[in-house]
């Protein structure tokens, strides 16, 4: 069994190493296995199930260090920080006549499911195992809603306030969630294509090679993305990444600062480079320099550091406090996952004019999985993306990330100061409030 006595830079060399072994075996297993294929399980969770069994949380023949789970704070830091550079140019008047229904949609999926199943816990489960902590159930929105960044941010956050057991927790619902992302839109996929529900398919069987494998021929390949400098002054790349880095350190340097001045306000970091990297977007803007900012590279380098993040993060579950809280937490992920569903395909039907079912199965993938897997199942239904569901995500979804970010970066802070049941109510409310607008501005369709 191998162990650390010292971290040092070659032992960061080491883990990305490893970790990068693994991604590799994950993706020939894609290619090759035919049930993983069937399943569309991404190489990046693979790697970090692999990493679990063989890692220092399982068997312990990889020397991987002790810092798995820092490296997942990092990397969710650097995921924010890139996001407002990929982010399109939209104004609200632009978001609100045309995707408006998507709006009201996504941000009420989002704030039930956190606001319901939260309150689940609080009420239910807490009163059962009492020794639970209070944000017991919002573990299940941290990692079916938000995935493994997410587990990561409010993982560190609830550690940081003297919770250690929370991102093992979140990274376990995240993992579960993709794995429910998967097989049950699938399902839904397959159920939905008999009844004629689907607009674009007919038959499940015939999904093109590339989706099921994850390579792509060479007549269907596209561009990574465009070159904006000379590589004689500086690589794009790398320009893209030195701005990414930057942003994520600032954004660590202003939530030390708040920590230094105020010790009881725990700001993510994550939270703050996502400010910062807006604050960049605007100032860039204004300049007339984001033209020299590729959306697409920006965009895919938030991918890459997703994949190292989701397959440090399983990687970085810790087994016994799985095995502590297991019979607690299965009847957290069922009880969660049958709300989700009815949350999902209920208002799916009567927020969408055409192609409910597409706009419907993509929530599914998004609100128990990641993004990632909300695209994988949309492109199984929907191969031309003729249902222009991303599009209108890619407007709604403007308004709707600074709300997810003031809720992951609060939800720690007011649990643990006691105000977590007014958040959750607050969510509730603000639903409720959400569906009345829809109503009044004729969004809400009526269906039998």
């Amino acid at each position: 069994m191998f162990t650390f006595t010292d971290y040092t830079p070659w032992s960061l060399f080491v883990d990305l190493g490893l970790i990068s072994f693994l991604m590799l075996i994950g993706k020939i297993a894609r290619v090759k296995i035919k049930l993983i294929q069937k399943l569309f399980i991404p190489p990046s969770l693979i790697a970090g199930v692999l990493g679990l069994a063989f890692g220092p949380n399982g068997l312990g023949w990889l020397p991987f260090s002790n810092h798995l789970g820092t490296y997942s704070a990092i990397l969710i830091a650097l995921v924010f920080g890139a996001l407002p550079l990929s982010s399109p140019k939209a104004s609200i008047k632009e978001v609100s006549q045309r995707v408006g229904p998507m709006w009201v949609y996504a941000q009420i999926g989002m704030l039930l499911q956190w606001g319901i199943v939260g309150l689940f816990g609080l009420f239910v489960l807490k009163q059962i195992w009492p020794s639970l902590n209070d944000a017991f159930g919002v573990m299940f929105p941290t990692g079916f809603y938000g995935g493994h960044g997410t587990a990561a941010a409010v993982g560190s956050a609830f550690e940081g306030l003297g919770w250690d057991e929370a991102r093992s927790l979140g990274m376990t619902t995240a993992t579960v969630g993709i794995i429910f992302a998967i097989v049950g839109g699938l399902f839904m996929i397959k159920w939905a294509a008999k009844r004629k529900y689907t607009a674009f398919i007919t038959d499940f069987k015939d999904l093109p090679d590339e989706l099921r494998s994850g390579l792509i021929p060479k007549e269907k390949r596209d561009s990574l993305g465009t070159a904006t400098t000379s590589s004689i002054s500086i690589e794009s790349i790398t320009l893209y990444v030195c701005i990414i880095f930057f942003v994520a350190l600032i954004g660590y340097m202003i939530s030390q600062g708040v920590k230094f001045y105020y010790p009881k306000l725990e700001l993510p970091v994550f939270s703050c480079a996502f400010i910062v990297g807006l604050l960049l977007k605007k100032i860039l803007d204004k300049v007339d320099a984001s033209d020299y900012i590729c959306p697409q590279t920006t965009q895919r380098l938030s991918s890459f550091f997703t994949d190292l993040l989701v397959a440090f993060g399983v990687a970085s579950i810790k087994l016994e406090v799985v095995v502590k809280y297991a019979v607690p937490l299965i009847v957290l992920i069922a009880v969660g996952t049958v709300i989700v569903w009815l949350i999902t395909f209920y208002f799916g039907r009567h927020l969408s004019r055409t192609y409910w079912f597409e706009r419907s199965i993509f929530a599914w993938g998004w609100w128990t999985g990641t993004m990632a897997m909300g695209i994988a199942l949309i492109r199984i239904v929907d191969p031309k993306m003729a249902s222009k569901a991303m599009d209108d995500y890619a407007l709604a979804y403007l308004p709707i990330a600074p709300v997810e970010i003031l809720l992951i970066t609060f939800v720690p802070i007011l649990f643990v100061s006691g105000y977590g049941a007014w958040l959750m109510a607050g969510c509730i409310l603000l639903s409720l409030l959400l569906l009345l607008l829809a109503a009044k501005m004729g969004w809400w369709i009526k269906k039998k």
